[in-house]
């Protein structure tokens, strides 16, 4: 519905068909910047090199190789060689369990038929809670059981699988080592790197939308001042929030307490975004004094100078000081720009914090890592 001053870009996907938003999200991860790109990626090479070797060299049961690249195969090197080696152990046991209890029980099918639901009970209940070696395990003796009511099997059915899960473990180690094997740790910074330089244009235009001016004055004026930046800049938020999220599911190889603080630079975009969208008026703009526009000026540069130079991540961090507002300047303003005014000054200085508490500036000796201290 048309409602007075909502900001409408902001919920562009409201009325997007469907094959719009697909189109979208997929022309937005067709990057090797996207850790959604380098998943599938590393996944189908996996896959397809997994399905040459068991064709290649005519694996019995080849199936099983393509199975354990899918359920090993991890975003970095080192959680699958984890993966890999518990896999390892716990399908090494479950085969020598396995292939004693064929041994033992023959060609008694109605043995196989009694145990196949409890053990696939216990094998999907445990497994998934017990990590890799539980489940490998549990499950070599699930498809025993299972294989041995369809045609008589022995022991050597056990080393079929023993040999495929080690085949599909070893490809999918060498495709985490030759794709991407850092996983979302390098590309967290490069994605909050893009998305600091992202955000410094929106955060000029909309200091200068307040105050008036356009950065594009040949532009329509029913558009939004900010909607030329707004694009990249939500793009670049889009891809850092996805290789965070990766990011926090993988195993950190140092201590991350004196790194930046990747979350609070997701806020700060999320900020930016937020006052882009809400704080240019959509109903003409209020006159504010020479002396209010000047400041505003100002501020805008000096935080959009500081998420620039925020984007090199430099080590002592960045430390970003606004002068306040005069409470003079403030009185003089007129009631219906006071307000605008004053939300603008909340939104500057907010900015201003959370590239300090980003990049840790300012904190010597106390925790800044990637999760807050607080709940």
């Amino acid at each position: 519905r048309a409602v007075p001053g909502l900001p409408h870009e902001q919920f562009w996907y409201a009325r997007a068909p469907a094959a719009r938003l697909w189109l979208v999200r997929a022309r937005g991860n067709l990057t090797p910047r996207s850790v959604v790109f380098q998943n599938a990626v590393r996944t189908a090479l996996g896959l397809a090199l997994a399905r040459l070797v068991a064709g290649t060299l005519d694996l019995s049961h080849g199936f099983w190789v393509l199975l354990s690249v899918l359920t090993l195969a991890r975003t970095t090197a080192v959680g699958t060689w984890s993966a890999v080696r518990s896999a390892a152990a716990g399908t090494l046991v479950g085969a020598v369990l396995a292939g004693a209890f064929i041994i033992g029980a023959g060609d008694a099918t109605a043995v196989y038929a009694g145990l196949l639901v409890p053990m696939m009970v216990i094998a999907f209940s445990v497994g998934p809670v017990g990590g890799p070696a539980w489940a490998q395990g549990l499950f070599t003796l699930v498809v025993s059981t299972a294989f041995a009511q369809i045609a008589p099997v022995t022991w050597r059915l056990e080393e079929a699988r023993l040999v495929d899960v080690l085949t599909g473990s070893g490809i999918g180690l060498v495709c985490g080592l030759l794709a991407w094997p850092a996983g979302a740790r390098t590309e967290m910074r490069r994605s909050v790197a893009a998305l600091l330089r992202a955000t410094a244009p929106v955060v000029r235009d909309t200091a200068d939308a307040v105050i008036g001016r356009r950065a594009d004055p040949s532009a329509d004026p029913a558009e939004r001042p900010t909607a030329g930046s707004l694009w990249p800049a939500l793009h670049r938020l889009r891809m850092a929030e996805a290789a965070y999220a990766q990011f926090r599911t993988e195993p950190a190889l140092q201590s991350d307490d004196d790194g930046p603080d990747w979350l609070a630079a997701l806020n700060y975009g999320s900020r930016v975004l937020n006052g882009a969208y809400w704080l240019p008026p959509s109903q003409g703009v209020p006159d504010l004094p020479p002396e209010a526009q000047r400041w505003v000026e100002t501020a805008g540069q000096q935080v959009a100078a500081a998420a620039l130079r925020a984007a090199d991540i430099p080590s002592p961090g960045v430390t970003v000081r606004l002068a306040p507002l005069s409470p003079v300047v403030r009185s003089a303003t007129s009631p219906g720009a006071r307000s605008l005014l004053v939300d603008l000054e909340v939104w500057l200085h907010a900015l201003a914090a959370d590239l300090t508490t980003a990049t840790g500036a300012g904190r010597p000796g106390t925790r800044r890592g990637n999760v807050p201290a607080g709940p």
